[in-house]
């Protein structure tokens, strides 16, 4: 029963769509249970680049089927636009589902989450405008619109009627601003519909029998663990489960079907948008690995802030999320530093913190104290085997090993699929 959860172990941008395109060559399904059009990876394949949103990267291999989960919040729009680019550089999308029970992103959704982000000036989040939040805020709400409500006319034409009228008052009341055309929404939606009517089916089903049959189950994450709703860095956080445990909800699975989970870091630490950072480089530095490790947003194209990895947090992903295993990314970025320094604990009002502060006040004012190693200045993108690497690269990741209690599979030493070493056993 070979159900493997891929998860981002810091604060998303790991380089999970490298490592789950990776696995994917090998996998029969690869499952996207939650997040939405925020979400960018980016998978590099010989000189080709793809960035993709909501279509599961495991798209790029014909034989996988690719499954958009019930936790995911879908943009129709934006996903056959993602769709068509991928068939123009002559990607089938032909084994792509999508659950009828995943939320529908519209357009007031995005309306709502820029009107929001303005309102909150000095206090905002750093959303990506995407309208992720305000779908979920309807999901929870009980007001949401589901992609099996768009596959039958009359039921969504009901139901969106009657929401458009509520959005329309409050855009009119709250915010000051005109509201939505209603008969424009359902034209537009139910051009979408005929477009996607192939692909949406109960995903749920065709992954447990994947599950029963043996057959080799990818579920992959978007986000990160320190962006989760519950156990992230809150509220500058997103609006829906990245952790391993998000896989079971998202995709509509029990616990008992999983297998192992892996957690994908960096071998430094990045964020993007607002809220702490104990580990972020504000000198030349920072923007040195900014520029190397092309440090910028898949989605937004916002440059990420940059640091020393953390272990604080390494520690806490794999306890929330029962780490297997760690695929490090990105080790090549560090190359030509003299040291290199990792985060072992912080300072905080006088006292030794090892364990991740549950209150963001308290992470704001902790210090990091810092472990320092030599670095190995040598170009490493060519090595294939972790006992060639160059023995400082290796202590530096025998280091992370040690300090956080879980063994590291997989090193990525270039973004190219044939830049990953493998140290042990996924599936």
């Amino acid at each position: 029963m070979p159900a493997v959860v891929l998860i981002g172990a810091q604060w998303g941008d790991e380089g999970k769509g490298k490592i789950t395109d990776f696995l994917a060559e090998q996998a029969d399904l690869v499952v996207r249970y939650q997040g939405g059009s925020n979400a960018g990876h980016t998978v590099v394949v010989g000189d080709q680049e793809f960035r993709l949103h909501l279509v599961p990267s495991g798209i790029l291999y014909a034989k996988t089927v690719c499954v958009i989960g019930n936790g995911v919040v879908v943009d129709p729009q934006l996903l056959i636009e993602e769709i068509d680019g991928l068939e123009a550089r002559g990607v089938s999308v032909q084994n792509l589902l999508i659950s009828g029970r995943a939320q529908i992103l519209m357009p007031y959704h995005k309306r709502i989450d820029e009107l929001e982000e303005e309102r909150r000036g000095d206090y905002k989040i750093g959303t990506t405008k995407r309208g992720i939040g305000p779908a979920y805020m309807d999901k929870i709400g009980r007001v949401g619109l589901r992609m099996v409500d768009l596959m039958h006319k009359d039921v969504f034409a009901s139901k969106l009627k009657r929401i458009v009228e509520e959005k329309n008052h409050l855009f009119k009341q709250v915010y000051g601003v005109p509201g939505f055309d209603y008969e424009q929404l359902l034209e537009d939606h139910l051009r979408y519909a005929e477009r996607l009517r192939p692909h949406v089916t109960d995903t749920s089903v065709v992954i447990d029998h994947a599950i029963v049959a043996g057959k080799k189950v990818l579920f992959e994450g978007a986000q990160g663990t320190l962006l989760d709703i519950d156990h992230g860095t809150y509220p500058y956080v997103t609006s829906s489960h990245p952790i391993a445990g998000g896989a079971c909800v998202g995709a509509g699975v029990g616990p008992t079907r999983i297998s192992r989970v892996v957690g994908v870091a960096k071998a430094y630490t990045t964020r993007v948008g607002e809220g702490p950072f104990p580990t972020e480089l504000f000198d030349e530095l920072g923007n040195r690995i900014r520029q190397r490790g092309r440090e910028y947003g898949t989605t937004t194209g916002r440059p990420r802030r940059c640091g020393w990895l953390d272990v604080v947090i390494l520690r806490y992903a794999a306890r929330v999320n029962g780490l297997d295993q760690i695929a490090i990314t990105k080790l090549d970025v560090l190359d030509d530093l003299p040291h290199i320094k990792i985060c072992t604990g912080y300072r905080y009002n006088g006292e030794v913190l090892r364990e991740l502060p549950e209150s963001l006040e308290a992470l704001a004012g902790c210090e990091p104290i810092y472990e320092t190693l030599e670095g190995w200045q040598q170009d490493i993108t060519g090595v294939t085997r972790f006992e060639d690497l160059p023995v400082n690269a290796q202590r530096y990741l025998r280091r992370i090993e040690e300090l956080t209690g879980t063994p590291i599979s997989l090193v990525a030493v270039g973004p190219k699929r044939d830049q990953t070493i493998v140290r042990g056993e996924v599936y």
